[in-house]
């Protein structure tokens, strides 16, 4: 099946994943011939079967997968084979978790990153978008995040994600790969994992809220975030394959809403829609912990560089994204009895 972009072969890096998978559905809906790398050690086979369901079996045709390691250098050499785009996504993507196995993180997300890169360069692939994060602003105090200004890591996930990006700007410049990094600011959405001690917040409160279960805040609330529908890092990722200005590649773009919300305002909007559903969680309190190590305490996204050289501007409200995820999650959790 000829991709409606002119034909080109995408890989997805973390295809099983939260964001990967959403890449591979809106991928193949539109007609694209895509690869797929997980090796599931974050991913689920459940959500490259949603993928399935929701693009229908003609689309599907057009997907092929490889199950294995991405920071397996003969492992990404042949997933790149014959590929124009990539989107790499696989990645440890948890503060806390890289605060308690830092080699993990790197090896998964350095490493990986590195092996994808060489490959890339060795197969022949001409664009590589990238998965960065907002915590390279690290304690820099300065709102809204800028690109240009960055402060010192706060974690070894954040460190991993800075380097991820300076591997990127050296493959751009030695050998002349055209790169394109996203700072993802707090993505969110459907097939997020809401389970396990490193879970995201928005699918972990959602599911508490639904069984009845205290919903847990690190700190006093008032920490905020620029929350993200993964609508939009979709799209950011899509307009980074395509763009065609020499000006816009190798540089890294903040993805985000462009809007702060306090963890306390985030849960009241997501109590609230719960709610809907299961009535007992309207008078839900959460219950507040101390806070966590590696945790900055605001973030807020300057996106003007990205609308400028992307073209990306936010589709999806965090109100309509927490509609979706909400809808989501609430059909697949059950209430405590």
């Amino acid at each position: 099946m000829e991709g409606l972009s002119g034909g080109r072969t995408w890989l997805v890096t973390g295809a099983a994943g939260f964001i990967g998978s959403h890449l591979v559905e809106r991928l193949l809906a539109r007609g694209e011939r895509v690869v797929g790398l997980d090796d599931f050690s974050t991913g689920r086979r459940s959500n490259l079967d949603a993928v399935r369901a929701a693009v229908g079996p003609d689309a599907w045709a057009g997907f092929s997968f490889h199950e294995g390691d991405v920071a397996d250098p003969e492992t990404a050499r042949r997933a790149c084979g014959g590929v124009d785009v990539i989107l790499h996504q696989a990645a440890i993507g948890s503060v806390p978790r890289s605060i308690a196995d830092p080699l993990a993180s790197h090896r998964s997300n350095v490493t990986g990153t590195l092996a994808l890169l060489e490959a890339a360069r060795s197969e022949g692939v001409r664009r590589f978008v990238y998965a960065s994060s907002s915590s390279v602003y690290g304690d820099d105090p300065g709102l809204p995040k800028v690109e240009a200004r960055r402060g010192r890591p706060l974690s070894p996930y954040a460190v991993t994600k800075v380097a991820t990006e300076r591997y990127a700007e050296v493959y751009a410049r030695v050998h002349g790969l055209e790169v394109v990094g996203l700072r993802y600011f707090n993505v969110f959405g459907p097939r997020q994992d809401p389970a396990g001690p490193y879970a995201a917040v928005i699918p972990r409160w959602i599911d508490a809220l639904v069984r009845g279960a205290p919903a847990e805040i690190y700190g006093d609330g008032e920490t905020s975030r620029d929350f993200c529908p993964v609508e939009n890092a979709v799209d950011a990722n899509l307009l980074a394959a395509d763009v065609e200005d020499p000006a816009s590649l190798g540089e890294a773009y903040n993805v985000a809403c462009g809007r702060a919300t306090t963890l306390n305002d985030l849960f009241g909007m997501i109590r609230e829609r719960v709610a809907r559903r299961v009535p007992s969680a309207v008078g839900a309190e959460p219950v507040y912990r101390d806070f966590r190590p590696g945790d900055v305490r605001h973030s807020l996204a300057d996106i003007s560089r990205s609308r400028e050289r992307l073209g990306y501007a936010p589709a999806r409200t965090v109100e309509e994204g927490l509609d979706s995820t909400v809808d989501a999650f609430a059909g697949e959790a059950r209430p405590a009895r």
